[in-house]
């Protein structure tokens, strides 16, 4: 541990010198970079509609500038992996059933 200690030393009083990759290094510990988040949005959705009426759901909130390109494009993706989740949960049942039929 003293070792690391030693280190950081080292490297900060490299970087008061002005060695730009130490400060770099220091400025990456103190300061990381900020993670972007994305909006919060509220338009008009009804989670109950196939997959393809969610997704022109979105385009028209998209088409007319309830939701942007990009939000619209997150939630376009969040549809797909909700659609994808619950046709393996069907695919689950039917062959649950299947199986069950021939026991």
């Amino acid at each position: 541990m003293d070792e690391g200690l030693e280190i950081a030393r080292v490297v900060t009083e490299a970087a008061k010198e002005g060695d730009l990759q130490a400060c770099g290094i220091v400025l990456a510990r103190i300061a990381p970079p900020m993670k972007a988040q994305s909006e919060r949005v509220e338009f008009d959705f009804d989670p109950t509609a196939s997959t393809a009426q969610q997704i022109e759901s979105v385009l028209a909130a998209i088409a007319s500038g309830d939701l942007s390109p990009d939000s619209g494009r997150e939630v376009i993706a969040a549809i797909g992996t909700l659609s994808n989740a619950r046709a393996v949960e069907e695919l689950e049942a039917r062959i649950i059933t299947l199986e069950a039929r021939t026991v």
